[in-house]
């Protein structure tokens, strides 16, 4: 499974990077995190709003934070 954290680097992104962090824990999933800084590969991405979260290549959050629960099940619906 391949998570991306889509942001600058602002308080909200890592946030978000900590929760994917935690859910990944909890869930036990073998993937593989990535955290993507660059503006350039941001809009590349899709993402017009950070932090954004891709799960398998698909946009699933932009411009907020999930609550870790909201991510563990956009985690389960990838697997």
């Amino acid at each position: 499974m391949e998570i991306k954290v889509l942001g600058p680097g602002c308080k909200n992104c890592k946030a978000l990077e900590n929760v994917v962090m935690d859910a990944v824990a909890e869930l036990k999933v073998d993937a593989r995190v990535d955290k993507v800084e660059d503006p350039g590969k941001i809009v590349e991405a899709g993402v017009m709003m950070t932090p954004g979260l891709i799960i398998n290549g698909k946009i699933k959050s932009t411009g907020k934070v999930p609550k870790k629960d909201a991510v563990k099940k956009m985690i389960q619906e990838e697997m």
